[in-house]
């Protein structure tokens, strides 16, 4: 009788392939390395996932597992464009320490397939936008909104990756522009310090609805608004 590869062999295969990919980011790895590690031959690789593509999709599950593990560990300081602050930070030093993992997560795509993972990290992010957009925060739709900061995010996170250096300079002031596009602050004439000033009281008006009332609040979030934009 033929014997049937046990479950948790799958789990080790994907551990196997998962420490080969961190260790030697951006490489293709081998198949043949994989089962090696684990004492299988290649057939039971192809029993759990088919080929090597399947192994691969199954490790960019692992690795959002991983980032989103650290997202929802984060807690929620009650402002969105805070959290998106935050959020930007956690995905650019999620990519920074696994380099292996991001390469496959967000440097190699397949034109019109989006994985569950990357779904699932989007929705998280649409979220925050929408919250933002809610309180007229936003000057652009909500879904543009998480579209802008997702591919300037990777975009950072991806330079950062190439170099194997990393700049959290650049990535604040990017991270600064991207939520001044999408917040309208950038289109201000004001001077740089009168923008910034403006922006953090708005911020911690919307943070701290209670303070004012939440009426008084929205008012003031429109005056702010108003006079952030004013040329």
């Amino acid at each position: 009788m033929t014997q049937v590869p046990h479950a948790d062999t799958r789990t080790r295969l994907l551990d196997a392939a998962a420490d080969l990919v961190a260790s030697a980011p951006g490489e293709e790895i081998s198949l043949r390395a994989v089962c090696d590690q684990v004492g299988v031959k290649m057939p039971t690789l192809y029993h759990f996932f088919g080929s090597k593509q399947g192994l691969l999709d199954a490790v960019v599950v692992r690795g959002f597992e991983l980032y989103l593990a650290q997202k929802s560990a984060q807690e929620s300081s009650g402002d969105p464009i805070q959290d998106l602050r935050v959020g930007w930070d956690t995905h650019v030093a999620f990519g920074v320490e696994n380099p292996g993992f991001y390469t496959l997560m967000y440097g190699k795509v397949r034109p019109g397939q989006v994985s569950e993972g990357q779904s699932r990290a989007s929705e998280t992010l649409l979220a925050l936008t929408r919250a933002a957009a809610d309180q007229g925060r936003l000057i652009v739709p909500a879904d543009q909104a998480a579209a802008h900061v997702l591919v300037t995010n990777i975009g950072v996170t991806l330079r950062q990756v190439v170099l194997a250096t990393p700049d959290p300079q650049l990535s604040a002031a990017v991270r600064e522009s991207t939520i001044a596009a999408i917040t309208g602050t950038a289109q201000s004439g004001l001077p740089e310090d009168d923008r910034v000033g403006i922006h953090r009281v708005l911020e911690y008006a919307v943070a701290r609805p209670d303070v004012l009332g939440e009426a008084e609040t929205q008012l003031l979030t429109q005056w702010l608004r108003r006079l952030a934009a004013h040329p």
